[in-house]
């Protein structure tokens, strides 16, 4: 099966082929015909299958082959990195085509996107926020908008997006051609999809589960010999680039720090750092420059390199949803990839929501000295490794795992029936 089969304009079919494209993922394969065909969609699909292509490729060919100069297509995304992903994708995928698009989100000077926009634009890739304030400013006329994506559509609820997309929503011609895609379904996202879709064809793709192609190990540790447990792992694994998950800003800008002063390639993305150095960022991580990006959540869904080997939770995610949404980051493309998460005592509960997730797919790995003690059939920790020393609990008391075992165990790891499930 090739993308010859959708019919789309040879100038199209280009850009796939200059992309490296052969074979259409399941996401495209059930969207491009009807989304070409006009129908609203509502598309179900893990992250790395392949969305963004699904709905790029029926707007160029639908916006080729009419009008120029007006903003037919509108796309908002929940946060700056895919909305400039989902520019990039248009750009080469279009780059035969002279359709014009820009990416608008906030955290950079207004006025340079002013001008974009009034260059005549096709396709406008956006941030919520930042389209609201061209609207109120007048300089983005979405009067002539034909289709709306509304990309990510779980991740916009995550970050109070809804009500913005209401409001943005009210703006737009009735008559319009509406794509949503999502990767789980809460129900105040089901209920957007009911008010803003006609008649859409559901298209579900897998579970909303990680992507088959990781593997996932779990590594029983205690706080504070994560860092340690993490330039092991590092030493000891074939790798490419590698993302690195934190919980904090400050701790990601810390574990970035202890890392480059141990001599590796390594680059922390957060929320506090300025669009221009989250841009460079990302530009040293894709071309290679830094092998090692560690990261809040911030960069989950807005992170498309296919060269990423492995995820590392250096922190545990809060949701099954956020840890599929991190480890989506590898495994792209019918790639392989790994997860490894540490786990602590405080994640038992997750630990075992993912365990009976994962079920077979998910093995709990063992690193002498690192971390935790191991069972036999190594699925869940039974207690700290006794050659560990000693133990301070929060009111700095200090006591030996030999002779207080049990009781570590029942504060600072995991159920053992539970994690078994």
């Amino acid at each position: 099966m090739s993308f010859e089969k959708f019919a789309l304009d040879k100038k199209i079919l280009a850009g796939v082929q200059s992309m490296g494209y052969a074979t259409p993922t399941p996401i495209q394969l059930q969207a491009i015909t009807p989304i070409l065909e006009g129908r609203d969609v509502m598309g179900l699909a893990q992250t790395g299958t392949g969305k963004t292509a699904a709905f790029v490729l029926p707007i160029l060919q639908r916006l080729t082959h009419g009008p120029r100069g007006h903003v037919r297509a509108l796309i908002i995304a929940p946060t700056r990195e895919l909305s400039e992903q989902t520019h990039e994708v248009i750009r080469r995928l279009g780059r035969n085509t002279q359709l014009r698009s820009a990416s608008i989100y906030g955290g950079v000077n207004i006025n340079a996107q002013i001008k974009k926009l009034h260059d005549h634009v096709d396709i406008i890739s956006a941030c919520p926020g930042r389209l609201l304030d061209h609207m109120g400013r007048g300089t983005a006329d979405l009067s002539h908008v034909e289709v709306l994506v509304l990309d990510e559509a779980d991740h916009m609820f995550d970050m109070g997006f809804l009500p913005d997309i209401r409001r943005i929503v009210k703006r737009l011609p009735a008559k319009r051609q509406t794509l949503l895609f999502s990767a789980t379904m809460p129900e105040d996202v089901q209920h957007l999809a009911d008010d803003l879709l006609h008649n859409p064809l559901q298209i579900r793709i897998g579970r909303t589960a990680p992507v088959e192609t990781v593997s996932h190990r779990f590594y029983p540790v205690r706080m504070d010999t994560k860092t340690d447990l993490l330039k092991d792992l590092l030493d000891h694994t074939d790798r490419e680039s590698v993302l690195v998950f934190t919980r904090t800003k400050s701790r990601a800008k810390s574990v970035a720090g202890q890392l480059d002063k141990s001599g590796y390639k390594v680059i922390s993305l957060h929320g506090n750092l300025t669009q221009q150095k989250r841009q460079k960022a990302l530009d040293g991580f894709r071309d290679g420059r830094y092998e090692i990006m560690v990261a809040t959540d911030i960069a989950a869904r807005g992170i498309d390199v296919t060269n990423i080997s492995h995820v590392i939770n250096y922190d545990m995610p809060a949701t099954t949803d956020a840890y599929t949404h991190r480890v989506g980051r590898t495994g792209r493309a019918s790639r392989t990839g790994e997860a490894f998460t540490f786990v602590t005592g405080q994640d038992a509960d997750l630990a075992y929501s993912l365990k009976r997730t994962l079920g077979d797919k998910l093995a709990y790995h063992n690193v002498a000295g690192l971390t935790i003690a191991m069972p036999a059939d190594q699925t869940a920790p039974r207690g700290l490794r006794s050659g560990v020393r000693e133990v301070k609990t929060r009111n700095g008391r200090s006591y030996s795992p030999k002779t207080q075992g049990s009781r570590v165990f029942r504060q600072r790891s995991f159920d053992h029936q539970a994690v078994h499930g």
